[in-house]
């Protein structure tokens, strides 16, 4: 169904008012979510649990309620599962958001009526204010395709568990789904080669207008259009594609490649977890993120060195400082309090609030105490990838602590899709790029403790082995770019080139 481009104007223009309006009082949404989060807690099992009262001031609120990892309430999810209600949020929880944790394996993240409307309105919003800045309405209101989990659902115990885009996928308008790609049978297919098969089939003659989904993912579906429909170009196969939406893993080591497959498209970055839909690109011209302050959370925010360190002072909104990094704290709609979902941000402007987001807290090397993170091997490689061209499919960092000979090292995989034109002044402009983010590092190299960094060119395909060897290819996984481990490294060594 394609809706009068009068209508689709009209609802941008009051859309784009609205998001003007919130994004104005963000600190006085905040308070607002606040005060009603503490008056819910008290009713609430967890909050009988911390001895939680109706006039709790965020002072009292950060003494009773430490950080939470999901380990710390998975005693609570259970309950949930069980049926119990009232655990972490007033009421029955209606799914799981069923993720994959670093160190918790499957988590299973509480999903209620109120969170699942703000995670619909927030990708909602998104488009509408895309179209009225751009005044592109057409990529809104025609074919539009996202590389997503199924929608089937299972049960954990009582509770019916899924992906979060695969749930979403259940609630969206019936005058909208004549207009989504895939089909509905062809998304719940299990197997991710099968799957993506039939997406083509489905797909290779439509007029796709908007397309989503996960860099990798996305860059592997045109891979495999291009060798079906035997075109040289996705644009001649969809030639009305104008919008990528991307989201959930760092676009700049993909944006090269994405650039070139999709000249002249415009590109729109959404920044959904399933514990809340925490911002979107509010302008394409800028690669930062509007916080999304009145969507059901309640942020605080930890600075990020003092984190690693032990010290956990919470920060709420009006508190944080720009261009410092923060550990994200979420207090949510859907019972998650004081809950750490592993991610770093950087503020880069105050009024209104926009974010960049700097890495995964979790995700860091310091095998030799570099305390490398994501953001830095992210900048150093899309810098020298800008200087010595390429393009890549994936790639991951990971320690080797014991080499046969020589000094210890960090270890790259990279999956090209096009080689650097100079690959030693490649190598050497990504370890220099690293050694100016991150003195500890640098001090390494300099002291002759760490050799610079070694560079191993794994086959097409192989980040794809890897995340089918575990069970994960496809739909929103991705695999890390950071480990303290070698686990992704060793297996990686048997696709080298």
């Amino acid at each position: 169904m394609f809706f009068k481009k009068p209508i689709v104007r009209f609802l941008a223009k009051r859309n784009n008012n609205y998001v003007i309006d919130w994004s104005k009082k963000s600190i006085l949404n905040q308070k607002k979510i606040f005060k009603k989060h503490m008056s819910v807690l008290p009713k609430t099992k967890f909050g009988k649990s911390i001895g939680a009262t109706k006039n709790m001031n965020i002072k009292n609120f950060r003494e009773a309620s430490p950080i939470n990892t999901y380990e710390d309430i998975r005693g609570f999810v259970e309950k949930i599962a069980d049926g119990e209600i009232n655990v972490l949020w007033p009421g029955k929880v209606l799914y799981f958001a069923k993720t994959s944790g670093t160190t918790s394996g499957v988590k299973y993240i509480p999903l209620n009526r109120g969170m699942l409307k703000h995670q619909i309105n927030a990708s909602k919003e998104a488009l509408l204010l895309y179209a009225y800045k751009t005044q592109k309405y057409d990529s809104i209101n025609g074919k539009m395709m996202f590389l997503q989990g199924s929608p089937v659902l299972t049960k954990h115990k009582n509770i019916y568990t899924g992906r979060l885009s695969g749930i979403v996928a259940h609630h969206i308008p019936s005058f909208l789904k004549s207009n989504r790609l895939p089909s509905i049978k062809t998304n719940s297919i299990e197997c991710w080669e099968e799957k993506l098969f039939e997406i083509i089939n489905e797909t290779i003659g439509s007029d796709l207008r908007l397309i989503g989904g996960i860099p990798p993912w996305i860059i592997m579906y045109f891979q495999k259009i291009l060798e079906r429909s035997k075109k040289n170009k996705v644009l001649d196969v969809f030639p009305n594609l104008s919008l990528y939406v991307h989201g959930g893993v760092n676009f700049n080591p993909f944006k090269n490649t994405l650039k070139k497959m999709l000249p002249g498209i415009d590109f729109l970055e959404y920044y959904p977890a399933s514990e809340g839909f925490i911002g979107y690109q509010d302008n394409i011209e800028k690669d930062e993120l509007l916080l999304l302050t009145n969507h059901g959370v309640f942020y605080e925010f930890i600075d990020s060195s003092e984190f690693l360190v032990g010290n956990y002072n919470r920060l709420s909104l009006e508190d944080v400082e720009l261009n410092k990094d923060y550990v994200l704290i979420l207090n949510t709609c859907s019972g998650l309090w004081s809950y750490n979902i592993g991610d770093t941000i950087r503020f880069v402007s105050l009024n209104p609030y926009r974010i960049i987001v700097t890495g995964r807290i979790k995700h860091f090397i310091s095998a030799f105490g570099e305390h490398v993170i994501g953001k830095e091997v992210e900048l150093a490689l899309k810098n020298s990838l800008s200087k010595y061209g390429g393009e890549i499919a994936g790639f991951t960092v990971c320690p080797k602590t014991n080499p046969k000979k020589g000094l210890p090292y960090h270890d790259w995989f990279i999956e090209f899709l096009e080689k650097p034109y100079n690959f030693s002044l490649f190598c050497k402009h990504l370890d220099d790029g690293l050694r100016r983010q991150n003195i500890y590092y640098n001090d390494l190299i300099k002291d002759f403790i760490l050799k610079p960094l070694v560079v191993n060119c794994v086959k097409v395909g192989s980040f794809n082995k890897y995340m089918a060897s575990i069970g994960k290819l496809g739909g929103q996984n991705k695999c890390p770019s950071l480990s303290n481990d070698r686990k992704i490294g060793d297996y990686l060594n048997n696709y080298l080139e």
